[in-house]
């Protein structure tokens, strides 16, 4: 029950030749009161924070979430730190958290091109209210419907997206003995609409 976290609502009597396990009528009602409700208290004055954007910073904790399994596990893996001396892991943490920010900002620029949701005020403004679950917007619906994006580009992940732009090459081509000159891989519809939503232009 403890695990459950039930043991609350139970009242447990226990002698050496029985054992009584009784619901706890009291508690179960107090707790039914509340079923469907959470509160949310701040310490800021209700001039300088709505009830509305409150609860909008509480489920942008879910952002953090994400940006802490990135960085622990699934993108950056900052998880195990080799490193004994106290300023070489302070260096290797501040390296991961610059990397994070990095690709925190990638991600905003390239969202019309991966599965993120690249229309969130169109999301927000459908919401009927900030407590209502979260929907796509119907461009990140029709992104994920179609696998396209609406310029007929195919949609990635971010993964798959810097796996595709690793593929942007510079080759040196050698002719003959001693001649030799650069070759640039020509980028792709795909890789230039990334270079361009990232500001950069490919090298000639």
């Amino acid at each position: 029950m403890a695990r459950r976290k039930m043991a609350k609502h139970f009242q447990i009597t226990i002698t050496d030749i029985d054992l009584s396990v009784v619901r706890d009528q009291a508690a179960i009602a107090v707790e039914a009161a509340l079923d469907g409700i959470y509160v949310l208290r701040t310490n800021l004055a209700a001039d300088s924070l709505s009830t509305a954007d409150a609860v909008r910073a509480y489920k942008s904790l879910s952002r953090v979430e994400r940006a802490f399994r990135s960085l622990k596990t699934v993108d950056l893996e900052l998880r195990p730190v080799f490193h004994w001396a106290a300023p070489r892991v302070r260096a290797h943490v501040l390296l991961c958290m610059l990397a994070y920010y990095l690709e925190w900002h990638m991600r905003q620029a390239l969202a019309p091109l991966l599965f993120d949701d690249h229309d969130r005020a169109a999301a927000e403004a459908a919401r009927t209210s900030p407590v209502a679950k979260a929907k796509p917007s119907p461009a990140a619906m029709r992104k994920a419907a179609t696998k396209h994006t609406d310029d007929g580009l195919p949609v990635h992940s971010f993964r798959s997206l810097l796996a595709d732009l690793a593929t942007l090459t510079r080759n040196t081509v050698r002719i003959g003995r001693a001649a030799t000159f650069p070759l640039l891989a020509t980028p792709t519809n795909l890789q230039r609409r990334a270079l361009d939503l990232l500001g950069l232009k490919p090298a000639l």
